[in-house]
């Protein structure tokens, strides 16, 4: 897929040494809160499946799971707001940042703040967004022609080899039906709904690279942000 970002990849890297810090279960939680919302019962709740799914791969504790899902029935808790902010960064990329905030006044800021830190900018709403196509998103192990065609067969719309993995990627309403079609034969190591970039800038000097990280990483650092999105690709020997 030509708009395949390399962002993704990296923060499944470094996704376990975050797993080591409360902010990961404090951004796990309200995803969990938020897709509660639709329903409290996982098994007729796709997208809290999902996120309980999250959960357990992060190795959160069931009791925080349960207070998550608790929470939307919690009338004293404080009420979770979702909001997609648009920006650009170092390069011209495009970046989306989901938030679940219980404070927009206190998010705003900080989110502009770290945009703007690190050489980029928060954008109008609409000015960056359709840059992006929302569809799912599945990781299974394997690779090859067979597994490939199994995998279109099962009713994806895409698919990708990567590093002994096959990133597979449905319409947004075909992602439950392609999860558990493969999973009866394989392990999900992850499905979700995500962004991808239609296009994707190539980043090709280290300086540029390192502003680039240094700004997704210090989104990524706000609790109330629950996932990124950018169309940045790294040219072939900066990747170490």
């Amino acid at each position: 897929m030509s708009g395949h970002s390399k962002w993704s990849t990296i923060k499944r890297e470094k996704g376990a040494k975050d797993a080591a810090r409360g902010a990961l279960f404090t951004k796990i939680g309200n995803n969990i809160a938020i897709a509660a919302r639709n329903g409290t019962d996982p098994e007729t709740n796709f997208a809290l499946r999902l996120a309980i799914d999250k959960a357990r791969t992060a190795n959160m504790p069931m009791a925080n799971i349960q207070r998550s899902i608790d929470r939307v029935k919690d009338k004293s808790a404080a009420q979770l707001t979702e909001v997609l902010y648009e920006g650009y960064g170092p390069a011209g990329v495009a970046v989306l940042v989901e938030v679940a905030t219980d404070n927009v006044n206190r998010t705003y800021p900080e989110v502009r703040l770290a945009f703007s830190k690190h050489g980029g900018n928060i954008a109008e709403k609409n000015s960056v967004a359709f840059m992006f196509d929302r569809k799912g998103l599945i990781r299974i192990k394997g690779s090859g022609d067979d597994l490939m065609l199994e995998v279109l067969d099962a009713g994806a719309s895409d698919v990708v080899e990567e590093d002994g993995e096959l990133i597979i990627y449905t319409k947004p309403t075909d992602l439950a039906m392609v999860r558990d079609n493969l999973s009866k034969n394989h392990e999900i190591l992850d499905a979700e709904l995500t962004y991808v970039p239609n296009t994707t800038v190539q980043i090709e000097d280290e300086a540029t690279l390192a502003k680039v990280m240094n700004m997704m990483e210090a989104l990524e650092d706000n609790a109330d942000v629950v996932n990124t999105y950018t169309n940045f690709d790294i040219k072939e020997d900066l990747i170490k």
